[in-house]
Order: structure tokens, then sequence, then C-alpha cells
């Protein structure tokens, strides 16, 4: 690969960084202005996810060696199809829970880009990395703490600060990024 084509290939890198930051801004936007329609959303969002995941297990049932493990899992997809469907057509339910499940989600992610500023602290720009890692601690302690009270505006509101604070990390990192490319230009 030769030096030209490699930076080409990171300034399309970067463009895409810079297009997804801007995506992430906007659904940030959208979330922080419509907090309960957003967590009814991923609410719904989710209970369809378990929905498909227990067709998945019922297909993987036929894969089963003997009746006692395929009625098992058969059991098992039922469940999850059956929980499902209860959680995508009851989001105000689910919702409560989700919010417990977004606080412990963030905490673990705040963590992660913690380690991830440690090992790229020497890079331009992994400030905002350890930012964005603070802040998602901060808002993962936030969730928690006003759980199950706050929970019908709680994931909307918060999920789109994350996604706004995000978003603009990603793009000043992502434009960092390319200016060091310009300099080696």
């Amino acid at each position: 690969m030769t030096t030209e084509s490699a930076q080409s290939t990171f300034k399309q890198f970067t463009g895409l960084f810079i297009g997804s930051s801007v995506v992430m801004i906007v659904l940030g936007a959208l979330a922080m202005t419509m907090p309960f329609a957003a967590g009814i959303g991923i609410s719904i969002f989710v209970g369809w996810l378990v929905v498909f995941s227990g067709f998945a297990h019922l297909a993987f049932a036929f894969a089963a060696r003997g009746a006692g493990a395929f009625l098992w899992r058969s059991l098992l997809g039922m469940f999850y199809v059956v929980g499902g469907f209860y959680l995508a057509f009851h989001p105000d339910i689910s919702l409560v829970s989700l919010t417990l499940i977004l606080a412990v989600i963030l905490f673990a992610e705040g963590v992660a880009q913690i380690v991830v500023f440690a090992a790229l602290r020497t890079q331009a720009g992994s400030g905002w990395i350890l930012f964005d890692g603070i802040l998602t601690l901060v808002l993962g302690y936030l969730i928690w703490r006003s759980w199950p009270s706050g929970s019908t505006w709680t994931i909307g509101t918060l999920v789109g600060i994350k996604l706004l604070v995000s978003g603009f990390t990603r793009l000043i990192y992502a434009t960092t990024a390319r200016k060091a490319l310009a300099v080696f230009s």
C-alpha cells in the first residue's frame, strides 16, 4: 500500500467518523427534547430484540441432541419470545428495568473509556476520551441515583446527553486526527 493510498484511506475513515459523530449529535438532541418518547422507543426496541433472540433460541433447539435438550431449549426460546412481546407491548414497565440496566452499562463504558485513555494518553486529543469516560461514569451514577422514580425521563434525557457528548468527543478526535494527517502530508 502506498503512502498516498494509506492517506486516502485514513481520510475516508475520518470522514465516516465525522459523519457518524454528527448523527450522534442530532440523535442526542432529539432524545433530549423528547425524553419520554426516546425512553419508550428504546424499551420497544429492546423488547423486539428479545423476541428475535427467542426465535433464534427456538431455531437452535432443533440442533439439540436428545429430547431433554430440545425441550429445555424450546422452553427457553418460548420464554424469550413471550417475554420480549410483553416488553415490546408494555414499554412503560420495561422502561423502569432498562433504566437500571442503562446505569450499569454506562458505568462499564466509562471504565472502558478511561482504560482506553490510559493507553492513548500520549496522543493528541486523548484528553477528550478521558472527559467522555468521566462524564459517562457520572451519567451512570445519576441514572442509578434517580431510579426508579425518574425512569420516565431519565433514559431519554441521559442517553441524549451521552450521545451529544460522545458525538462531540468523536468529532473533535476525528478532526484532530485529520489535522495530524495534513501535517504529515
